[in-house]
């Protein structure tokens, strides 16, 4: 029963739920990087290149007819599919931009917050506690 109580304690610590909140945001916001790459941004780019679906570009390396579907393709064998791997290599160049500009983000604010809790501490110093007061009442009171 120790073990279970390990693993609730675990469970329960806030890091373990801020991971989970993150990796769920971070799935959904994947889909909406997968969609803006293959809905907004590719298709201009498989325009400029003939018009086909840029993630269907492949090579054939058995033969398949050059004009069939990546799916089909690969049923019928292996495929050097280079335009799937261009889309998803750019869905991963945005998604790790977009994720780079977020942690600058919390970094700048947690600098500017650490700036402005050291310029309070260092604006207004700590009262001098009773006691320490009294002891110097005390002591010039003695040079006198």
């Amino acid at each position: 029963m120790a073990m279970m109580q390990e693993f609730k304690e675990f469970a329960m610590k806030g890091n373990v739920v801020d991971l989970a909140v993150g990796v769920i945001i971070g799935g959904a916001f994947g889909k909406i990087v997968d969609s803006l790459v293959a809905d907004i941004i590719m298709p201009p780019i498989g325009k400029l290149f003939g018009g086909l679906d840029f993630a269907n570009y492949y090579i054939a390396l058995n033969g398949q007819d050059p004009h069939l579907s990546l799916a089909e393709a690969k049923k019928l064998g292996a495929v050097f599919a280079y335009g799937n791997f261009a889309t998803i290599l750019l869905n991963f160049i945005i998604l790790a931009f977009v994720i780079f500009q977020m942690v600058r983000l919390m970094n700048k604010a947690r600098n500017l917050n650490t700036k402005e809790v050291a310029a309070e501490a260092a604006a207004a110093p700590a009262p001098t506690p009773e006691d320490i007061v009294l002891l110097r009442e005390i002591r010039d009171s003695l040079k006198k």
